[in-house]
């Protein structure tokens, strides 16, 4: 038997080298086959219709995809500022005939559609035809399209005219129950953040808050669909109010719609504008592989002006995974951009809802010390809130969309006390010795003393403070005046220009024309930083990074949890951040 067990797992251990070998060796051909495909400049794909799917995630940062030719997949995700540069050089492109919109449902924020809009807008001067085509056509999808031309809804399909709602979800029941204690530290009456842990609905000042939010947001669907169908906004919400569109016969009554066609009818509208005989395919290209094929071709001065793009949550210490803002990593980039010479200029790009305080000031620190070298413009995307706005309160200027979620300027703290839990339901108990009274702190094994939980506070209202005389500094208004307008209250890209939180209400391109402009220089190359990443560079960084076992967990989790998994990412953040001061605003907003 021992003979046995000791052949079999001899087989088993070379079976493992054996893999392993042949993995390094498929890596390795991959990689070579990677850098010559990276370093092609060859054009990769072909097409005269631009097509743009909205059900696409759209990212601050473009990937480029070195195993684009061993799959479908395009050789590289464009990012906001490359899909709305190109469409403007497809404007001009005269293999290009005209431009589809794929109307699926939309992943992406209120202000990245926005900023799509306005790239439509601009493509149609071309003259050339902007089709937009939908079989379940969402509001965010709709706002986009009403920038076209045309648009078309399958006869069976459907369309939103319904109007904006937001359902926040609270625990304080289920902690009641499970005897498990928030500890909850904050300052701002309109921080509601915390409020999902500590009230079973929301308090006067967040629903205040989010009226306003909606009202805003909802006055610039409504003009682009007002604007669309020839009539007025008010009848426009009047529609939304009453329900009256229920089918596509209705939208199109309204004109709402241009008209009800299956696929290959507007195909057939297609060929006649591109002169495609009947027999052949339309020659599609994606806005992805159109962006691949040309971004390596357009040379420019050496002069560059950087695009930072700061997208995700504010985290501390080093990067851990994708699309977050972690300070030590972000730091080393901004580092970059001060000492390199050819850099005139920096055009901050945020879209994110904040986080830790903490990384926040380390981040704003750095973009101070590169303020004093080079011009610092923000462009926020489609939230730049709480942590995000405190990042770019020192800029020389900030650009924001009508839609942009901004301000929630206000600080809390959050802990939890699982004595009682343990206690009651588990029969553990906790005990212990320490050489001085806050040695413990913070704590989950006990509640906080008053006196502990009022240092808790102050430390809270002094990073609060902080923040505010950030703000004054930074947007030269008087303190009195920053607090009327903090207090953890989000506002709108629109309502933040009135109160001067903002500069001015455009998008990325104008803010890299203004910075250009600060630095006095007209001949330029837009550079990116962080450098766009491979995919397959960041695949093996996953593979470092974790464990199959754990990334298998979070695509289950994803996948079983839906939309309440970002209530669970959520809580695995504040339980980081266990007794830290946050940043963060209360939620995050949904398009549709």
């Amino acid at each position: 038997m021992r003979e046995f067990f000791k052949m079999f797992f001899a087989s088993v251990l070379a079976m493992v080298v054996s893999s392993v070998i042949v993995i390094i060796a498929v890596v390795l051909m991959i990689t070579s086959m990677a850098r010559s495909f990276k370093n092609s400049n060859v054009r990769i794909a072909s097409g005269n219709v631009l097509l743009l799917d909205l059900g696409k995630t759209i990212h601050e940062t473009g990937e480029s995809n070195s195993l684009a030719a061993l799959s479908n997949e395009p050789a590289y995700d464009a990012s906001l500022f490359d899909i709305v540069r190109y469409m403007n050089f497809a404007k001009k492109d005269n293999d290009i005939k005209g431009l589809v919109i794929k109307l699926d449902p939309s992943p992406n924020g209120w202000a990245t559609l926005q900023q799509l809009r306005s790239a439509v807008a601009d493509f149609k001067t071309s003259g050339k035809f902007v089709y937009a085509y939908g079989e379940d056509i969402t509001q965010g999808a709709y706002f986009v399209a009403t920038a076209g031309d045309s648009i078309y809804l399958n006869p069976a399909g459907g369309i939103e005219l319904k109007g904006l709602s937001t359902v926040l979800t609270f625990f304080k029941g289920t902690l009641d129950k499970l005897e498990l204690q928030p500890e909850i530290f904050y300052a701002g009456k309109f921080k509601s953040a915390t409020e999902p842990f500590r009230a079973e609905k929301m308090s006067d000042p967040n629903r205040e808050q989010i009226a306003r939010m909606q009202k805003g947001i909802w006055s610039e669907f409504l003009a682009g669909a007002a604007e669309f169908a020839h009539t007025s906004a008010d009848t426009v919400d009047g529609w939304s109010r009453t329900g009256s569109v229920q089918f596509p016969s209705d939208a199109l009554r309204y004109k709402l719609v241009s008209g009800l066609l299956y696929s290959d009818e507007l195909e057939q509208r297609i060929r006649k504008k591109t002169g495609e005989p009947a027999d052949q395919d339309i020659r599609y290209i994606s806005i992805q592989d159109y962006v691949a094929a040309n971004r390596l071709q357009i040379d420019y001065s050496g002069n560059q002006i950087a695009i930072l793009n700061a997208e995700g949550d504010i985290v501390d210490g080093e990067q851990r995974n994708e699309h977050e803002i972690a300070a030590q990593s972000f730091v080393e980039e901004i580092r970059k951009l001060r000492r390199d010479n050819n850099v005139k200029a920096v055009v901050l790009r945020i879209n994110s809802p904040g986080g830790s305080a903490l990384a926040s000031e380390i981040i704003l620190r750095e973009l101070m010390l590169l303020k004093q070298k080079k011009h610092l413009i923000v462009s926020m995307g489609d939230y730049a809130a709480s942590g995000g706005y405190y990042i770019a309160s020192a800029a020389d200027s900030i650009f924001a969309q009508p839609n942009t979620i901004t301000g929630s300027i206000g600080v809390f703290s959050m802990m939890f006390s699982i004595d009682k839990l343990m206690k009651d339901k588990l029969g553990v108990t906790f005990d212990g010795e320490k050489t001085s009274p806050y040695a413990d702190v913070p704590t989950a094994s006990r509640p906080l003393t008053a006196d502990e939980a009022q240092r808790m506070q102050n430390s809270v209202d002094t990073i609060y403070s902080l923040f505010k005389r950030h703000v004054s500094e930074g947007r030269h208004i008087a303190m009195a005046d920053v607090d009327s307008i903090a207090q953890g209250r989000v506002w709108t890209g629109s309502d933040a220009l009135k109160i001067h939180l903002v500069d001015r209400l455009a998008g990325l391109n104008p803010a890299v024309m203004s910075a250009a402009k600060m630095a006095g220089i007209s001949d330029f190359k837009v550079v990116s930083y962080p450098a766009p990443e491979d995919k397959f560079n960041m695949l093996i960084k996953k593979f470092k990074s974790n464990t199959a076992a754990s990334t298998a967990m979070k695509s289950a989790l994803k996948e079983e949890l839906g939309a309440g998994y970002q209530w669970y990412e959520r809580l695995q953040s504040y339980k980081r951040m266990n007794g830290k001061v946050l940043m963060l605003m209360p939620f995050t907003p949904s398009v549709n």
